[in-house]
């Protein structure tokens, strides 16, 4: 593939999901090409390169680009050669069915917001991906809050999210006792429940059903339902895109401004492998 003097953009979905044409990850970027990038994000949160073909190390580069990969908490799944990358795969190192990678990330969040510093972003790269579906869903969290009944965003610019790893209502259903071995513990974290956009200033409705299990001040049995209301809105199919992978593409999204979810909806004995890297602030 080579590299055009002007990269364009392609909306793939009516809400969210932009595909960028013309670039490939695999040689260096000059400033100009990087800054495109950049400005194109800020836009468009959902942003797909097709027909890639890059290594962790390479993928951990471009995440550099941004910011700073980080391992991620789940040991099981790092990349022995490159750490900071990690594999998103239903098949386990003896070629077996992994159903903790089947289940894995299959209902509504937003990653790491567990972490005392929140991620910029997050980069999946496909290798192997099922015959059908097998997609990745993606939700506008910023035309979610546009959407809100005033008085709702008047109730939510004063309330504080409490986040933990897998305790909030979604986390419990999914996971269960079954959390999956981390290098260390997570304590509570407290973040707004309403964010802005660094760069654009867009207001963002910043809670999620995986990792927000309350608010500052209000019992479980207000703030759980509550959660679960958001959830609900923000999930509709106006604010909503599928992205339906092929071999080679890397997809990075804004962990800010959406929330995502792996559909779940494919054959499980059929493999489902990418590389995978999170990208925190320098």
């Amino acid at each position: 593939m080579t590299q055009t003097q002007t990269p364009q953009l392609r909306p793939l979905g009516p809400a969210l999901g932009t595909e960028a044409l013309g670039i490939d990850l695999s040689k260096p970027l000059d400033a100009g090409t990087f800054a495109w990038i950049q400005a194109a994000f800020a836009e468009h949160p959902v942003l797909v390169f097709r027909d890639q073909d890059l290594g962790a190390r390479e993928l951990a580069a471009f995440g550099r680009r941004f910011g700073v990969p980080r391992p991620h908490a789940l040991t099981k799944y790092r990349h022995a050669e490159c750490p900071e990358v990690s594999w998103l795969t239903n098949v386990e190192e003896t070629g077996k069915i992994d159903w903790y990678g089947v289940k894995r990330a299959t209902d509504w969040h937003t990653d790491s917001t567990y972490e005392d510093t929140l991620p910029l972003l997050a980069m999946l790269h496909a290798k192997e991906v099922p015959s059908e579906k097998g997609g990745t869903m993606f939700a506008d969290m910023r035309a979610a809050y546009d959407a809100l009944p005033e008085a709702q965003k008047q109730r939510l610019s004063g309330l504080t999210g409490l986040h933990g790893r897998t305790d909030g209502p979604v986390g419990e259903r999914l996971y269960g006792a079954e959390k999956g071995k981390t290098d260390k513990t997570y304590d509570e974290v407290p973040w707004p429940a309403v964010t802005r956009h660094p760069v654009t200033g867009r207001s963002i409705l910043f809670v999620n059903p995986m990792h927000t299990h309350g608010f500052v001040g209000m019992k479980r049995e207000e703030a759980w339902p509550l959660i679960e209301e958001l959830a609900d809105h923000a999930t509709q199919e106006r604010f909503v895109y599928y992205h339906r992978w092929r071999v080679g593409d890397v997809l990075i999204w804004d962990e800010r401004a959406t929330m995502h979810r792996g559909a779940g909806d494919y054959k499980p004995d059929e493999r489902r492998i990418m590389l995978r890297t999170i990208v925190y602030p320098n």
